[in-house]
């Protein structure tokens, strides 16, 4: 593979989203992932939030949709964030329980029939399809959807 001549390193930054209610997505995304609020707008027809951990910043959300996700349109296909460890994972599920957000499969599923790295899959208050994972300890379940990747289509 080539390099794009003068790129030498190169890393995902923050990832933007956008959402329908910013007063409903901001306590979601903050309790779900144990985000800061690193900065945030206000003003009418403006609204968006600057998301992140330990002054990082790793999500924003936009104030500008009228619709939630479809999978319909190009664009985003789902958001993952690898933690540690498995446990780690089964703790981020009890909490999106407590918000009541949409699961994909019941639990901890592995990315691949035999694969070890897996976790869980869920939505956010807009549909936006969303993973917490860990590279280690998810091979103790089966994967739900056969040979095609777990994250693949959900």
């Amino acid at each position: 593979m080539g390099q794009s001549a003068g790129i030498k390193s190169l890393q995902t930054g923050h990832v933007g989203l956008n959402v329908t209610d910013i007063e409903r997505s901001l306590p979601f995304y903050v309790e779900a992932f144990g985000f800061e609020v690193l900065a945030e707008g206000k003003d009418e027809g403006r609204r968006w939030a600057l998301l992140g951990r330990e002054g990082r910043l790793l999500v924003t959300l936009w104030q500008q949709s009228e619709a939630g996700f479809t999978t319909s349109s190009a664009g985003l296909h789902h958001l993952s964030f690898q933690v540690e460890t498995i446990e780690e994972v089964r703790a981020a599920e009890q909490v999106l329980r407590r918000l009541n957000a949409a699961f994909q499969y019941d639990g901890v599923v592995p990315h691949g029939e035999g694969v070890a790295s897996g976790g869980i899959f869920f939505s956010d208050p807009d549909g936006i399809r969303l993973e917490i994972y860990a590279p280690t300890g998810a091979d103790s379940a089966p994967a739900p959807t056969g040979a095609a990747p777990t994250c693949g289509f959900f």
